[in-house]
């Protein structure tokens, strides 16, 4: 993905190379500081990241394909779209991808439409490798950002709307009924035939 001047660069970068992840794979637990939750909130359009954290399992797949596997958690600080009080969520995302070299993924993407058309569970296509690295922190920031509540409510928040007394005059045949009260003005038209 190339980055333009108008994107914000990732928030959150623990760079692997993947030619350094040995045969029996690799894992890894990463943690972000005071300044990375700052970033990660700030771009994301939270109002804080009070934590966040991911482990990864990163295994070696066949044709320099790599199985990065593993869970983000996090407690993020949002508004409530009812009340809008300050409340804390808490997020436990599940990571299941295939990482591949960039030639492979169009290839690999259309069997993935291929499998779309059939009943069978359709797979995710392949993320690519990009020179030779696969960002931890990317993968853990993206899963965090979706699994966030667009919309978060306080448990046991309700919306309501206003209600306001209908006004019996206010309906579509209002101006119908105003046009039959209205005296009818005697006209100057002569009968027919006359």
């Amino acid at each position: 993905m190339s980055k333009t001047g108008t994107e914000k660069p990732d928030p959150w970068r623990v760079p692997v190379a993947v030619a350094q992840i040995p045969e029996t794979g690799l894992h890894r637990d990463i943690e972000a500081d005071q300044a990375i939750r700052k970033a990660v909130a700030d771009t994301g359009g939270l109002r804080e990241v009070l934590s966040a954290g991911a482990s990864f399992d990163v295994t070696p797949k066949s044709g320099g394909r790599f199985h990065v596997a593993g869970h983000v958690r996090a407690r993020i600080g949002q508004t409530c779209v009812v009340t809008l009080e300050d409340i804390e969520n808490d997020i436990d995302e599940p990571i299941d991808l295939i990482f591949a070299p960039p030639e492979q993924v169009p290839q690999m993407a259309a069997l993935v439409d291929e499998a779309e058309e059939s009943d069978d569970e359709t797979p995710d296509p392949p993320e690519p490798i990009e020179n030779g690295i696969i960002d931890l922190g990317r993968v853990a920031t993206d899963a965090l950002y979706l699994a966030v509540d667009p919309y978060p409510r306080k448990p046991g928040a309700v919306f309501e709307p206003m209600v306001e007394a209908a006004d019996p005059e206010d309906h579509p045949f209002a101006a119908l009924k105003a046009l039959k009260a209205s005296p009818r003005k005697s006209g100057t038209r002569k009968p027919k035939g006359k």
